[in-house]
């Protein structure tokens, strides 16, 4: 009778420990997140990977369905004149669900949200209509500047089908969709987003600020490292073609690694329409890795709808 009274004790006690640790841990931070303003690296990740880059009742499968993606524009999309500099912006086609940032602003900050309700005018924006998204700036009192939301569906009568239109394929990125087959396929079983507070940064570059995560779900952080932190990799490492060889083939660029290969992700047919004969692409390589090949057998450049160049798009994103 002791003994289980004694043990009733401790499950309490630790039930409260518990209970407390997860307080502290997940909900206390959640009026911090609200508080803080949203970065400029914030507001960008949120508005390339949209309301939900992860498992969602949009894309239950994580195929990529029902996502935004970023254009570069070089000429207006109303007039198709040049473009002094070029613009970023945000499409969501009509029917995709929008960013958090505009369903529920009160997530950007206090001086965020105002800035993008008042002059970004993100209240008009429609899921049903479609709207675009570009990033503008107001200049503050300590002589920073301090970034918003802007629906240039709104504020300049873009709508998607003309921007990306006007953007072109080889100036549209499919991040969001990238996301989504970086979290299906598990990649961040290996590879974190979160480089740690000590030498990290010499390396992966700076940690995080806490205002770099409004809006954004799920965050992908990671939850062991077995690889690299790949949080800054598009800055350390630009070149679309080593990312492709390294998705095919990791061992083509390291000889040495575990990482597992994913020439899966390019589909049946390369760029040109023309059937890809992995069977006989990896007995050429195994030709090659045993030296009887001078030189490896040619990656096949992917399709321009294939999973491969998604998940290029949202690595190359990650600066």
């Amino acid at each position: 009778m002791v003994n289980f009274r004694e043990y009733k004790i401790g499950a309490r006690f630790f039930g409260l420990a518990l209970g407390g640790s997860m307080t502290i841990t997940l909900f206390m931070p959640s009026f911090d997140l609200r508080n803080v303003n949203a970065t400029e690296m914030a507001l960008d990740k949120q508005l390339w990977a949209g309301h939900e880059s992860g498992f969602s009742l949009a894309d239950p499968f994580l195929r990529g369905d029902n996502r935004p993606v970023r254009v570069t524009l070089k000429v207006d999309p109303k007039t198709g004149q040049p473009m002094t500099n070029p613009v970023t912006a945000y499409v969501y086609p009509a029917g995709t669900p929008l960013p958090n940032g505009v369903d529920h602003p009160d997530n950007l900050g206090q001086i965020v949200e105002q800035l993008s309700q008042d002059k970004g005018r993100i209240g008009e924006a429609s899921k049903a209509q479609g709207a675009v998204f570009v990033l503008n700036s107001e200049p503050q009192g300590d002589g920073t500047k301090q970034f918003y939301i802007e629906n240039a569906s709104a504020t300049k009568g873009w709508t998607p089908d003309e921007v990306v239109k006007a953007a072109g394929d080889e100036n549209t990125y499919h991040a969001s969709y990238g996301k989504s087959i970086f979290v299906r396929e598990g990649c961040w079983w290996c590879h974190t987003l979160l480089p740690e507070e000590t030498q990290d940064w010499q390396v992966f570059g700076a940690p995080p600020m806490l205002g770099d995560f409004n809006g954004e779900s799920p965050t992908a952080f990671g939850s062991d490292r077995k690889a690299p932190d790949i949080l800054h990799v598009g800055s350390r490492n630009s070149s679309r073609e080593w990312m492709m060889l390294h998705f095919f083939n990791p061992r083509l660029v390291q000889p040495h690694s575990i990482m597992p290969r994913f020439d899966y992700l390019w589909g049946p047919v390369d760029a040109k329409g023309q059937k890809i004969n992995f069977d006989q692409w990896r007995a050429e390589y195994n030709e090659y890795v045993e030296g009887k090949r001078i030189t490896a057998p040619e990656v096949p450049m992917y399709a321009s709808n294939s999973d491969a160049r998604a998940l290029i798009d949202f690595v190359l994103s990650l600066k």
